[in-house]
């Protein structure tokens, strides 16, 4: 039973440190990974920021080729000649436009008069109405004064980058416009994606028309997720986007439009894909965390197995330690913290045994509340004034039974009536201050104080006359003769301390009436009283209790100036009035 008591406080123990470790590591592993996913976050919104202005400088870049392409074209002999002749040869206009296309890789070149009429262009598809963008780019740079313009505007559906210059003929008089047109489409938006490992999506829409797909990195389905999450009057910003159970952090940002509608742009970026090498480490740092914690309990398996035997030795012992038994002793011969405690186990149990045997020696030599007082305070000469009642009982006829009786069986009866009268007396809490042969000095109210000293003295007193008559119906029983005694109480001040020497001692009372007890105890002896017991008008006064009582008047006492007035005790009752 004892061994499984220790098994189950090992697997407690292993469970304890399995925890702990397992509840440390947990907590490392999440401060690890919300760490990761923070700065997964903070570094894909910098590459947010980056891929906007890759895009915009892109743009800036694709708008400054086109206008230096348009402005080599407006230099071109061949469309200047086509411009003057008169009717206007549109077909080889529309030839030259399409030569221009491949060259400045811009799949829409228009050409405009000075009133804004489309004179030819270089997309069979655009229509006449299709070309206001250009018509409102062209209003805008002569309102300015400058030489060309751009901005972005939907054309056949499709957003696109425009350009106009003018071409003058000659300088500074306009006479026609150009207008180029790139398309942002897939293919920039998979170059763009190139650039910054971003996934890029235009959208396009008004506020009172949902948004749409103009292009995009993504499958055309999550594309329609991506759209379908943005409101079209939502504010640019940076928010959390879930596109099939995987979330993306994404940035939008405005394209306004001619038209005064608005595109958008969104970039964004896999959180997962972007914190992959990063969960990839943390399952490493899970896989030896968990190494870590199998070699943790294995070492603690072995520590509890090493501490399971020398616990369960110390608790066996213990208990025998618990009950009384001080020959316990601690078998350990180890250097470590256990043998310490082993050793000074041992030297406990022999301390407590040897203290053991000095309070047994104490108790039979002396009585109890005095071998404690003398463990509590030391063995110091010196003593106290206080109030005492102090009693002595003699065995009376003891000289002549003596005589009668052989040594060994006279000390049997003896030691047999002075155990009948202790145990009356300690009942009664009082103490054995001292044997004198056949006669017992007993004190109440020291060396512990007593409030009813008094009481319990005279209620000892009359229980070891009961007492005394019992233990003669058994010696009259067994044929053997039978004992008288004569008890005298009396209370007084005395001096109440260790007595004697400083090597040896003993604790007891001194005084005048210690006297007077003695006295009246020898005053039994006299015929006249019929009394067993005698007690002073001082216990009586300090009793408590009631008593049946008859006085014997004033005696002159050996030794004393003043008579001290006496009773006899009967028993427990009134008192005589």
């Amino acid at each position: 039973m004892r061994r499984f008591r220790f098994r189950r406080f090992s697997s407690r123990l292993l469970l304890l440190i399995a925890g702990l470790l397992a509840l440390v590591q947990g907590t490392v592993y999440l401060i690890v990974a919300r760490a990761n996913e923070r700065n997964a976050r903070t570094h894909i919104r910098e590459n947010l920021a980056v891929g906007a202005r890759v895009f915009h400088d892109t743009v800036e870049q694709r708008r400054d080729d086109m206008a230096r392409s348009a402005r080599l074209m407006s230099s071109d002999y061949a469309i200047r000649q086509l411009l003057l002749r008169e009717p206007l040869d549109e077909a080889t206009l529309h030839s030259i436009l399409l030569s221009y296309v491949n060259r400045v890789r811009a799949p829409v070149i228009t050409l405009f008069d000075q009133s804004g009429a489309l004179l030819a262009n270089s997309s069979s598809s655009l229509t006449d109405d299709q070309c206001d963008p250009f018509r409102t780019l062209i209003d805008r740079a002569l309102d300015d004064d400058a030489q060309e313009a751009s901005d972005f505007a939907r054309i056949e559906g499709r957003l696109h980058l425009l350009v106009v210059v003018p071409l003058y003929a000659p300088y500074p008089e306009i006479a026609a416009w150009f207008g180029l047109a790139f398309p942002i489409d897939d293919a920039f938006a998979r170059k763009l994606k190139e650039t910054t490992l971003l996934e890029v999506t235009f959208i396009g829409g008004t506020p009172s028309a949902p948004g749409e797909v103009l292009a995009t990195t993504l499958h055309p389905e999550l594309a329609r997720t991506v759209t379908a999450q943005l409101h079209p009057a939502q504010p640019d910003e940076s928010r959390l986007v879930k596109l099939a159970a995987e979330s993306y952090l994404t940035a939008f940002q405005s394209l306004p439009l001619l038209d005064g509608g608005r595109a958008r742009i969104a970039l964004q970026r896999s959180l997962a894909a972007e914190l992959a090498p990063a969960r990839a480490l943390e399952k490493i740092m899970l896989l030896v965390s968990l190494a870590a914690l199998a070699v943790a309990i294995l070492a603690a398996l072995g520590v509890a197995r090493g501490l399971s035997r020398p616990l369960r030795q110390l608790t066996a012992q213990t208990r025998r330690v618990g009950s009384g038994d001080y020959t316990a002793r601690l078998d350990l011969p180890r250097a470590d913290e256990l043998g310490q405690l082993a050793t000074a186990f041992n030297d406990m149990t022999a301390g407590l045994a040897e203290r053991d045997r000095v309070r047994d020696l104490l108790d039979k030599n002396v009585s109890p509340e005095v071998a404690a007082q003398l463990l509590r305070d030391g063995a110091s000469l010196g003593g106290e004034e206080r109030e005492v009642t102090v009693l002595f009982a003699d065995l009376r006829g003891f000289t002549p039974l003596s005589e009668k009786l052989p040594p060994r069986e006279l000390i049997g009866l003896l030691n047999r009536y002075l155990d009948r009268m202790s145990a009356e007396i300690e009942s009664h809490g009082g103490i054995i201050d001292k044997f004198i042969g056949d006669e017992i000095m007993a004190l109440f109210g020291a060396p512990l104080a007593a409030s009813d000293a008094a009481d319990r003295a005279l209620r000892a007193a009359l229980a070891m006359e009961h007492a005394l008559q019992e233990l003669n119906r058994e010696l009259r029983a067994e044929g053997r003769p039978e004992l008288a005694l004569g008890i005298g109480i009396n209370t007084a001040r005395v001096i109440a301390g260790n007595i004697g020497s400083h090597r040896r001692l003993n604790y007891s009372v001194i005084g005048d009436g210690v006297n007077i007890a003695a006295r009246l105890q020898a005053l039994t002896r006299t015929a006249d009283y019929h009394t067993n017991i005698l007690v002073s008008a001082a216990t009586l006064a300090a009793a408590r209790g009631s008593y049946a009582t008859r006085a014997l008047g004033q005696v002159q006492l050996k030794g004393r100036r003043e008579p001290v007035e006496i009773f006899t005790v009967a028993g427990a009752g009134p008192r005589p009035g």
